[in-house]
């Protein structure tokens, strides 16, 4: 699809913070990008600015994407549409159901509504590993187990290790795109009602259609203010202005953080691989990691080593143990390989989040990102 006619992409929610990197990703590759978003005061502070770091070459349409004019408004002339826009975060979604419900739920069917009348050549959609709960496990014995909750009495206990059906402890494996789905919070069921709309409509209307499903993303603009940041950004912000990252439960949760840089190249690749369309796809770094861990890193970049974490010891509704992408139907079809190692993203994130913090009040012993780990798209 990506000729030298540079194409026109619409990128739904694209001035928040993966979008904003996919535009100069898009850009930096010949495509041409508008964007509608909201500007939402949660995530553009309450002038609503359109953010300093998004590209300048992006166009930009302040739109709700619930709203049939902005959507149509935005579509002309458009080859393609990445769908980003949506409320994001787990926890809040249990008490802002309608909000969830409405934005992540209808605005994608306003979308697709718009789409009838406005054909396009690929719609990619942004999913997340929420859909899975729980991921894939297994027993000692071979046994798997595609769909696990935990009970509330292991909670109490302070057992957190999920287990079988005969009270077996059982052990996380990479979590393939075939694993039955198994949402826990509003945001869970939110993100896979639009992979179905999507999917469904795409198929009726032969819209060749792709759903990318995100694992924790983390990178530089992922706001450490906002309530629905990533744990790594927060941690960082804690570790800098002197306060101990807390871990839930006991900090041995494991879950694969992908960088926002590997992210948006992965929906580079959906738009111009032929074998995209129709498949959902994992993107994730395929690497486990526990909060410990990810915490003692941000630690050791920070110099805060003597900041011992806090364990709480203590579980939260919704949270899953453990996670994993399986990212080997990606690679095979995408030739997605996620190319930015932990420690280097972690390095570039605290430096962002110390940059962001001194805007507000003096911070000593600034971290130098050596030339080498520096990260672009």
């Amino acid at each position: 699809m990506h000729t030298d006619t540079s194409p026109t992409l619409l990128i739904t929610g694209g001035a928040g913070f993966i979008g904003s990197h996919l535009a100069t990703e898009l850009l930096q590759h010949g495509y041409h990008v508008r964007i509608l978003d909201n500007l939402s005061p949660q995530v553009h502070g309450p002038e609503r600015h359109r953010p300093g770091h998004l590209d300048r070459r992006a166009e930009v349409f302040v739109g709700d994407i619930r709203d049939p004019h902005s959507v149509q408004e935005t579509l002309d002339g458009v080859d393609a549409v990445i769908h980003l826009a949506a409320v994001v975060g787990e926890r809040p979604s249990m008490y802002r159901i309608e909000k969830y419900m409405s934005v992540n739920t209808t605005g994608t069917a306003v979308l697709l509504e718009a789409l009838l009348d406005h054909p396009i050549e690929r719609l990619v959609v942004a999913s997340s590993s929420a859909v899975y709960g729980e991921g894939l496990y297994c027993s000692y014995n071979g046994t798997t187990y595609p769909k696990i909750r935990r009970s509330l009495h292991q909670a109490v206990r302070g057992d957190w290790e999920p287990r079988s059906p005969d009270g077996e402890v059982i052990y996380p494996l990479p979590t393939p795109e075939t694993k039955e789905v198994s949402p826990l919070s509003v945001y869970a069921i939110s993100k896979y009602d639009q992979e179905e709309m999507c999917r469904m409509i795409g198929e009726a209307y032969g819209i060749p259609t792709t759903i990318l499903r995100l694992f924790n993303v983390y990178g530089p603009h992922q706001r450490y203010a906002n309530p629905y940041s990533g744990m790594l950004t927060e941690y960082a912000s804690r570790l800098l202005q002197d306060l101990p990252v807390r871990l839930f439960e006991d900090g041995y949760q494991q879950r694969d953080f992908v960088s926002v840089y590997d992210v948006a190249r992965a929906f580079r690749l959906a738009l111009e691989s032929p074998g995209a369309a129709g498949g959902t796809f994992n993107i994730g770094s395929g690497r486990p990691y526990t909060f410990r861990t990810a915490a003692t890193l941000l630690a050791t970049i920070t110099r805060r080593q003597h900041l011992a974490p806090e364990v709480t010891e203590t579980g939260r509704v919704g949270d899953i143990r453990h996670c994993i992408a399986d990212i080997s139907r990606a690679w095979e079809v995408l030739g997605y390989t996620p190319q930015v190692p932990l420690e280097a993203g972690l390095l570039e994130l605290a430096a962002w989040v110390e940059t962001e913090i001194a805007r507000r009040q003096p911070v000593a012993s600034p971290i130098n990102v050596p030339a080498s780990s520096r990260l672009r798209v």
